[in-house]
């Protein structure tokens, strides 16, 4: 493998919710010479999504191995991880339960006392960047001590889970401000842990890891079983969004819209963002910027599930007619309806099918681009073309429908699996010395297949606003 390439290699790691993918880079050109994947499972009812951490780990061990004798010839690794999860360990280094996933809902009543305890929403969103929701690590240390209260006197240590990979790899509690910023506990107001929330919530910060700062090594490969050389440089690592900015070498003002399980808007921003809405979470990126960013539930699993039940493939749709469907399946977080469910309106005789299916995309879509207009600030270009990731960006209709709505152009990256390529971006930069968001750009990560703007259905937009303000008795 070494022979192929022209400069030192990197792992880039992207631990899921569902798997962990490991990609072998070339740090120079940014050629893939190496993949490797491995499930985990989720287990949990009645709101609760939880894993075995031990598992994450396992996973990473068998997606290094499918990268063959390409991983053992690497000088830097990082990993990007799912954000959000609590991991509670014990003196010993080992979970005293499972982690409490960034989808587990348990802690909305915390949520909502903490923000009232804490001043409000306007407080937190001054002081933290993001006011906290129910995903958010320091929620979830809350239910903790609330509900489990054992487990949470056991607990000698609190990691996110790219901290307890990273920490496994190298021996040192290290997290980064990206991930940091989506705990509830470090302020981006200061860019520290805030010892009053800390305080409040019974958290001693002894227990927490140590932020890296942007560009900063978390240590040195010390692991011995995994195929990785002892000694290999290791990043501070990342949020799963923030790898993927990094992936993207995104600058300012740059929008992305991403299509998956849940919808996201993001884009790097040079001001710290403050929405009392709890809209846009203010996050920080990897690099020394922000990350301001929403998230919707109801994405691509939605509309499968509509075109499952109107019994036509996911591309069968047919423009046209008023018919306006807002397919909150999951409740949804942007807006924030947890209890919702889907609504139709505007049903007559002569709607089809495929003008049925049009209108879960159009829902869908419309909810991310209200948000997008929140996310993006003064700095940010209106024409700026929007770059379209995850697994709905690959379709037809989902492109055409964000076009329509947007009035934007689209680009679709030929890349795909930004979370592990922006970690081995972040390896890369720390490594060669250099902003991981230029190496990405010199990789081309984000060059792909170009849709000029087309005009934006205003009809469609007034008729998806009236109906999310006239539906909202019913959606609450």
């Amino acid at each position: 493998m070494g022979a192929q390439a022209a400069g030192p290699l990197v792992v880039g790691v992207d631990s899921s919710t569902q798997s962990t993918k490991a990609l072998v880079v070339d740090a120079v050109t940014g050629a893939v010479l190496a993949r490797g994947q491995a499930p985990h499972t989720v287990s949990g009812e009645a709101g609760a999504k939880e894993s075995d951490p031990r598992q994450w780990w396992q996973a990473l061990a068998e997606a290094l191995a499918q990268c063959g004798e390409a991983a053992r010839q690497v000088s830097a690794v990082s990993v990007g991880g799912q954000q959000h999860g609590l991991v509670a360990l014990d003196a010993a280094g080992a979970p005293v339960r499972p982690a409490m996933l960034w989808n587990d809902v348990r802690a909305a009543p915390q949520s909502e006392r903490l923000i009232a305890e804490r001043g409000g929403a306007r407080a937190w969103a001054d002081r933290f960047g993001s006011v906290p929701g129910p995903a958010f690590t320091v929620a979830k240390w809350a239910w903790l001590r609330e509900h489990e209260p054992a487990a949470a006197a056991a607990t000698a240590a609190v990691r996110l889970p790219h901290d307890y990979l990273t920490e496994r790899l190298t021996g040192e509690a290290v997290t980064d401000r990206g991930d940091a910023s989506g705990t509830g506990w470090w302020a981006s107001s200061t860019e520290s842990y805030d010892a009053e929330v800390l305080a409040h919530v019974g958290l001693d910060p002894a227990l927490l890891p140590r932020v890296a700062l942007p560009g900063e090594a978390a240590g040195t490969v010390h692991a011995g079983d995994l195929p990785l050389p002892k000694g290999a440089l290791v990043a501070a690592g990342t949020g799963d969004n923030m790898a993927a900015a990094l992936g993207l070498g995104l600058p300012p003002g740059r929008p992305v819209l991403s299509l998956g399980t849940s919808g996201t808007v993001y884009a790097v921003s040079a001001r710290r963002s403050t929405d009392p809405t709890g809209t846009v979470a203010g996050f920080a990126d990897a690099r020394g910027d922000w990350l301001p960013l929403a998230c919707t539930l109801n994405c691509t699993l939605a509309v499968d599930r509509v075109a499952a039940l109107l019994g036509r493939d996911r591309e069968d749709v047919a423009e046209g007619g008023g018919v306006v469907m807002l397919p909150f399946l999951d409740g949804e977080r942007t807006p924030n309806l947890p209890g919702a469910s889907g609504l139709v309106h505007g049903l007559r005789h002569d709607t089809t099918a495929g003008q049925l299916l049009q209108a879960a995309y159009d829902g869908a879509v419309f909810t991310l681009l209200q948000a997008l207009d929140r996310v993006l600030d003064a700095d940010a270009a209106p024409d700026a073309p929007l770059l379209l990731i995850g697994g709905g960006a690959r379709g037809r209709a989902w492109r055409e429908t964000v076009r329509r709505l947007s009035g934007r152009p689209v680009v679709v990256p030929e890349a795909r699996e930004l979370v592990a390529l922006g970690a081995a971006a972040q390896a890369a930069g720390l490594l060669l010395e250099e902003d991981p968001a230029t190496v990405a750009r010199r990789w081309g990560t984000a060059r792909g297949a170009e849709y000029e703007a087309r005009s934006r259905d205003d009809a469609a937009w007034e008729r998806l606003t009236a109906t999310l303000a006239d539906g909202a008795p019913l959606l609450r």
